[in-house]
């Protein structure tokens, strides 16, 4: 494997798995203290197993995105020196406040786990509160730096020198808040369909039913809002993306030609040697009215630009589209279960409510994931856009190849590690955090 290619190999496959291990700690923690708001007010036995049980959850994920964050950190230096040696002193605020926000989170969490019984009931509530503000407030302040590769920000570019610096301008670039918006509300989206999508199949094999509702129901609010958000924070973030990156637009649509009234494109395949897409279903004038809130607003097509800064077309547009087309099966999922909760409370308990939520189980990582592949790849060939390349970034060290397989052994390793735990802590839920279970709890059975 070519050096290079391993390289972004490498960090594509570190950034897809700590994606997932981040967004889950950015979210849970809200699924976790909303359980315990529940029995607080209810005093409900089942909310405190419920919570409890997400909690421990919570733990083993915030250990593994604390092992791969690390990891990342490294990667970052290793693999791009020449990047890492020039932004490092532009973007390095939002890491080292990350950090802080990581520490919190940490602190918190262990007073959460440890703190049933031992501090007042809403300090110890606020602190699993906390918890997910921290790891929130993490994630965005990632998702900044991230940002200021797509728009370069808090600096002077002369003469191949950095002068100027500003890192508070630099962390709040004009696609911080675009970007941290809709990847904020993805993670809503995606963590909330995943952890709907469990307890929805383990309702069907008639275990722990009401631990397994509740815990369901509570999932499902936050799925919802993530799925509804989504259209409207991508709305902001694709007209951003118009300004700032045309190209990245124009590769995403597969826009060819500069135009007005631009059409929309669903689906299609791409062929760059004749510079057009074919079999595509085209929605007259949408496209420049979703950039511009204007149906006959000119959209610059690829030719406009020179064609050794495109980006990969197939790879760009397939993975928008695939965005698309599982942020709007999630939208439909959310819309039918809204209908049931008002209209038709009897469809809760069907099967095949609970089977669709469990198909959909990872589709909002799969839409997570192929929106990240957008920003990523259709940056490129910039690793800062406009001023460095990737491939001037990357370090000259050769056999980078045997680097990307044991990173990739160890994300693997992982990930089955964390199925293995999690998957141990839903087989307990009878013994240790269900207080109706009969089986399990003998004074259940007496009374």
């Amino acid at each position: 494997m070519d050096d290079f290619l391993a390289a972004r190999a490498q960090m594509a496959m570190s950034l897809g798995f700590h994606i997932i291990f981040s967004c889950v700690g950015m979210v849970m923690p809200f699924l976790m203290a909303f359980a315990h708001w529940k029995y607080l007010k209810t005093n409900n036995e089942v909310y405190k197993g419920l919570t409890k049980a997400w909690s421990k959850g919570v733990a083993i994920l915030f250990a593994t995105g604390a092992v791969s964050g690390t990891m990342l950190s490294f990667e970052l230096g290793l693999l791009w020196p020449q990047f890492m040696k020039h932004a490092g002193p532009i973007f390095g605020m939002p890491f080292s406040l990350e950090g802080t926000a990581f520490f919190i989170e940490a602190i918190a969490i262990g007073f959460f786990l440890y703190g049933w019984d031992r501090f007042n009931k809403w300090f110890h509530w606020f602190c699993g509160f906390l918890v997910g503000l921290s790891g929130l407030a993490s994630g965005i302040l990632v998702v900044a730096a991230n940002a200021w590769m797509n728009s370069p920000a808090g600096f002077d570019y002369v003469d191949g020198q950095y002068l100027n610096i500003d890192p508070i301008k630099a962390m709040f670039n004009e696609a911080w808040f675009p970007q941290a918006l809709h990847m904020t509300v993805a993670a809503f989206c995606a963590t909330g369909f995943a952890v709907a999508g469990v307890h929805a199949y383990l309702i069907m094999r008639k275990k722990n039913v009401e631990f397994h509702t509740k815990a369901f129901r509570i999932a499902a609010g936050f799925a919802l809002i993530g799925a509804f958000g989504a259209p409207l924070s991508g709305d902001v973030a694709a007209k951003s993306v118009a300004e700032r990156q045309p190209i990245k637009l124009a590769a995403m649509e597969a826009h060819f030609e500069t135009e007005k009234g631009a059409s929309f494109v669903i689906g299609g395949i791409p062929d760059e040697e004749k510079e057009e897409i074919k079999y595509a279903v085209k929605i007259p004038k949408v496209l420049s009215f979703l950039v511009a809130n204007d149906f006959n607003a000119e959209v610059k097509g690829l030719k406009d630009f020179p064609k050794d800064e495109w980006p990969p077309i197939a790879v760009v547009h397939y993975s928008f589209q695939i965005m698309i087309f599982f942020g709007v099966v999630m939208i439909i999922i959310g819309m039918v279960y809204l209908y049931a909760h008002f209209f038709k409370k009897e469809w809760l308990t069907k099967n095949w409510l609970l089977k669709t939520f469990f198909i959909a189980t990872p589709f909002g990582y799969i839409a997570l994931e192929a929106g990240w592949t957008v920003t990523e790849v259709g940056r490129q060939p910039w690793i800062i856009y406009g001023i460095m390349r990737t491939a001037d970034a990357v370090t000259p060290m050769p056999g980078i190849q045997y680097s990307f397989y044991f990173f990739t052994a160890i994300f693997v390793s992982l990930s089955l590690i964390i199925i293995f735990l999690l998957r141990r802590q839903i087989q307990m839920v009878p013994r240790l955090y269900d207080p109706t279970d009969l089986e399990f709890n003998p004074k259940n059975k007496k009374s």
